[in-house]
């Protein structure tokens, strides 16, 4: 969550960005609204294997090939570059699937919503994704922009309604599309030169191989090919490219410790360095006492530290290098715990990291909510800041949206905070750690018992909870509260904290139409350092030397900064179960009826396996969240529940049952919808 102190800086960046980049809009026609083939260069539809170029070195065979002179450009004519893009074998498997269809009626063309992604699977739906290996037809729902300005800068956006798969390759049809007065749409000429067989010009004619593989791949899934307005295919990076990065910094990081068998569950090797610099027992935070400190943590950034601006180092230029830690360089993060006076020898607490929200830090471990959980169920929470995230970066962040050649290290931090996180957790775990410390010692004997390791965030910390837990060696279980994942496709437009940067991006970028394109490509980026490029390993598909995992995800109905629809995606995607029944359908709340489509019901309880929950605050405060890409409007009547599942008793005891030795998910809602502490009807 945004606190008033971090939205006041936010402020202040907007106005330093408006003062420096002031400048006339430009007058041209929608950069969106362009022909592949034309001379203009293009970047629609994205993403597309127009984009690519063979490459027999990647798992993919192929390797992301951007034209540069299509790249979007800012006020100050700094144009996107491609070279970290094109370091990819493929694009995000949460990639918005984007075109532009002049004159497009929705409602006319029965395009699949989001209120039921059932029409999906419809035999006359018009917006098909097919799997070109399977040939099975995916979950998807489309819409139109509606942050654009102007019909002609409005863009047709298709989205996963579960992630697609790593590695595959995937055909997009568009067919029988009709404007408001319900006429179809004529294909574009370029396509319908394609479609139709017919003589194409110069620069046309080496689609023709790639397009009879998308016509016979739309033919075996019975796709007629007379009636298409437009197709197009395109291929999702591979794990490799994905999450090599990651993977490759923990590794070595902790093959430094002397662990190099991080799927056995065995801690092996010495703990992280550390420095306890101070312990109290502050009158704000009566039965508890307080412990802060320093951690070290091999570093792979060029430059290391809380606000530092660089990112990984490399020593190839090859793009499939991996990040190298130059000699002797070592990050030296911040830790903080909160130890409550229950824990004692002779009941010893149980160990979790926690993970903080937007653009904060870890004294958020001191947060009531956290507090609660502590004492009600003897935890000792400890947390460090998430770099690329926290309160530290949010003037960078902020600039980074005003020249987005700068958001790759922003990318880098991410992933080296999750190493950072994953080291406190081996710190907590290490019986010669923090256990060691009289700060967390009575009478010479440890008060938290290291036999189990879990974790526990929120917002943001649910969020980068996913993607610390799909590569956390330490450990089994974690809650992901009110959470989600892709960033760029997903959450930033309908979240209320994304206004400020909303504000910093459009000033830049003014040209609407390629606003989706900018986050679809930042995304594609982002997936290194976003849960969106883990899920499909964040539970029982576990990476190479990494244990498996089990999640309870706590969702919040309405919630008004993390999209409810983006946790549904994540549920989907990582395999896991809802409570059932979610909503009380008496309610307005049965227009979200089919929001747990295809994702099955917990059917007995106590339940074993990864689950989602979806807590309601009630009709009489929260209203059903916008169904377009827009951020709800707070008002009296639609009040943002965001915080108010952590705050609630019944859901910190669900929390409790889970992150346990054998944990799982008990109803603690009585075989109704679960409602908060807070619930208004």
């Amino acid at each position: 969550m945004l606190t008033k102190t971090r939205l006041a800086v936010v402020a202040s960046v907007v106005v330093l960005i408006a003062a420096i980049g002031a400048g006339s809009a430009s007058a041209a026609a929608p950069a969106a609204d362009c022909q592949p083939f034309a001379r203009t260069p293009c970047l629609l539809p994205f993403p597309s294997n127009l984009f690519t170029a063979p490459d027999r070195s990647t798992p993919t065979g192929l390797r992301v090939h951007l034209p540069a002179a299509a790249m979007p450009a800012n006020k100050l004519g700094q144009r996107v570059g491609v070279s970290e893009y094109n370091r990819a074998d493929g694009f995000s498997p949460g990639s918005t699937l984007i075109v532009h269809v002049p004159g497009l009626d929705l409602h006319r063309t029965r395009v699949v919503p989001l209120s039921d992604l059932r029409q999906a699977f419809a035999p006359t739906q018009p917006i098909v994704v097919i799997d070109e290996q399977t040939g099975v037809r995916q979950l998807i729902w489309a819409e139109l922009d509606a942050n654009a300005h102007g019909a002609q800068s409005v863009n047709l956006l298709i989205h996963p309604g579960k992630d697609f798969a790593e590695g595959h390759t995937y055909v997009v049809a568009l067919r029988n599309l009709r404007d408001s007065r319900g006429r179809v749409i004529s294909a574009p000429r370029w396509f319908a030169l394609l479609r139709d067989g017919r003589s194409l010009p110069r620069s046309e004619r080496g689609q023709r191989p790639r397009y009879s593989r998308i016509f016979r791949a739309l033919a075996h899934a019975k796709i007629a090919r007379s009636n298409l307005y437009e197709a197009w295919d395109f291929t999702v990076a591979s794990r490799q490219s994905l999450s090599g990065r990651m993977l490759a910094i923990r590794n070595n990081a902790f093959a430094q410790l002397g662990d190099r068998n991080l799927a056995d569950g065995v801690v092996q090797g010495r703990a992280p360095g550390y420095t306890v610099t101070a312990t109290d027992t502050s009158p704000d935070l009566p039965g508890f006492k307080r412990v802060a400190g320093t951690f070290t943590v091999p570093c792979y950034l060029v430059t290391c530290g809380p606000a530092a601006t660089t990112g990984f180092h490399y020593s190839s230029r090859r793009p499939d290098a991996l990040p190298t830690q130059i000699l002797g360089n070592q990050a030296i993060a911040q830790f903080e715990c909160l130890i409550p006076s229950s824990a004692t020898p002779l009941r010893r607490a149980r160990i979790s990291l926690y993970g903080h929200g937007l653009l904060g830090k870890r004294s958020e471990v001191e947060a009531a909510n956290v507090r609660a959980m502590a004492s009600e169920h003897n935890f000792v929470f400890c947390a460090t800041d998430w770099w690329g995230l926290a309160s530290a970066d949010t003037p960078f962040d902020a600039t980074a949206l005003s020249d987005i050649n700068r958001f790759p290290v922003a990318v880098d931090r991410l992933q080296q905070g999750v190493l950072n996180t994953l080291f406190l957790g081996r710190l907590m775990l290490h019986p010669r750690g923090l256990a060691a410390n009289p700060a967390f010692q009575a009478g010479g004997r440890p008060v938290i018992d290291t036999s189990h390791l879990y974790y526990d965030g929120n917002s943001q910390g649910g969020i980068m909870g996913g993607m610390t837990t799909a590569v956390a060696p330490d450990f089994r279980h974690a809650v992901l509260g009110v959470t989600g994942m892709n960033y760029g496709n997903l959450l930033v437009q309908r979240s209320t904290d994304f206004a400020p940067f909303g504000a910093i991006l459009s000033q830049s970028y003014s040209d609407s139409s390629l606003t989706p394109v900018i986050l679809d490509l930042m995304q594609q980026l982002w997936d290194r350092g976003d849960p969106d490029g883990y899920a499909q390993h964040m539970t029982s598909r576990p990476y190479p030397d990494t244990p498996s995992h089990t999640v309870l995800m706590q969702i919040a109905y309405g919630d008004h900064q993390v999209s409810n629809y983006a946790a549904m995606v994540q549920a989907r995607t990582i395999g896991a179960a809802a409570h059932q029944p979610a909503l009380d359908l008496n309610t307005d709340r049965r227009r979200d009826r089919n929001m747990f489509y295809g994702i099955p019901s917990m059917r007995r309880y106590p339940f074993s396996g990864s689950a989602v929950v979806i807590w309601d605050s009630g009709p009489g405060q929260v209203q059903p969240p916008p169904l377009a890409n827009l951020a709800p409007q707070d008002s009296p009547t639609n009040k943002d529940p965001h915080e108010l599942v952590r705050n609630t008793r019944a859901a910190r005891t669900q929390k409790s049952d889970f992150l346990a030795p054998g944990g799982r998910v008990f109803d603690v809602c009585g075989g109704r919808p679960c409602h908060t502490d807070s619930y208004v009807p």
